[in-house]
């Protein structure tokens, strides 16, 4: 597999950050698929307010945010009122999370996060920008990425080793019922509730287990008075879903 991006596509950027977002996007766009179907990815026009690529036969949108750092717990995006406005809208874009070596320019990890994990409690509000800066004013966001269920985070590359694409397309198709779910609430109970399936770290789990995340659970949803059985709902929901498989006596196992 080919790791290393064309260097000679960006010759004409003395910029650092434009050289990245040149290679970047001419990289993903030759050797990544549409992690939703395995369709090639098409390139938007620069600076185009959609997003960067998008597929042309499950019509799916993925802006890419590429770094030479780690790929840490947040990163940063654009204004934090338009984000929310996308996500009320249910028009924000797939996320595609690149990370690279700078020094190299070769690609480490490539990261999958699909636009229906958005939700507005993971966009996090920035101070606005001081009276002398530029954009005087201007308040922009960071993405949460921790606060993402593990399930969201779908591996394309894992330190330079490309999962197997039916891998891939199988853990995209996995949580595809949430692109139905519009009701904000509905949406965050089931996120949180797959957060603390996360937060347990077992395959098998019991009902004591997840009741244990009661009390955080209630300072994030302080108007439920009835948090175990909301819980039981969502376990139910996520059964039916096939997230999860019941195996009697109380005890869950992930599919």
């Amino acid at each position: 597999m080919n790791f290393e991006m064309d260097i000679s596509s960006a010759i004409q950027y003395k910029s650092k950050a434009q050289k990245a977002r040149v290679l970047t996007e001419n990289w993903v766009q030759k050797n990544i698929v549409c992690p939703g179907c395995g369709t090639g990815l098409l390139r938007y026009a620069n600076n185009s307010p959609v997003a960067d690529f998008c597929c042309s036969v499950c019509v799916e949108d993925y802006e890419l945010k590429a770094t030479s750092g780690m790929l840490g717990k947040m990163i940063p995006d654009g204004a934090y009122r338009t984000m929310i406005m996308r996500l009320e809208a249910h028009t924000n874009p797939n996320l595609l999370l690149l990370q690279y070596d700078a020094e190299h320019w070769a690609v480490r990890n490539l990261l999958a996060i699909p636009r229906y994990y958005f939700t507005a409690n993971i966009i996090q509000k920035r101070p606005p920008l001081s009276l002398t800066a530029k954009r005087a004013g201007w308040i922009g966001c960071n993405i949460l990425i921790s606060e993402i269920p593990a399930a969201g985070r779908i591996k394309i590359i894992n330190d330079r080793v490309y999962e197997p694409l039916k891998t891939v397309l199988h853990r995209w198709e996995k949580t595809k019922f949430l692109r139905e779910i519009k009701k904000t609430d509905t949406k965050g109970w089931l996120l949180q509730t797959m957060r603390c399936i996360d937060r347990i770290g077992k395959r098998e789990f019991g009902l004591n287990d997840i009741y244990k995340y009661e009390t955080s659970l209630r300072e994030i949803f302080p108007n439920n008075k009835h948090i175990k059985p909301k819980l039981r709902q969502q376990l139910q929901i996520l059964r039916d879903r096939g997230y999860l498989d019941f195996i009697g006596n109380g005890l869950y196992v992930i599919s």
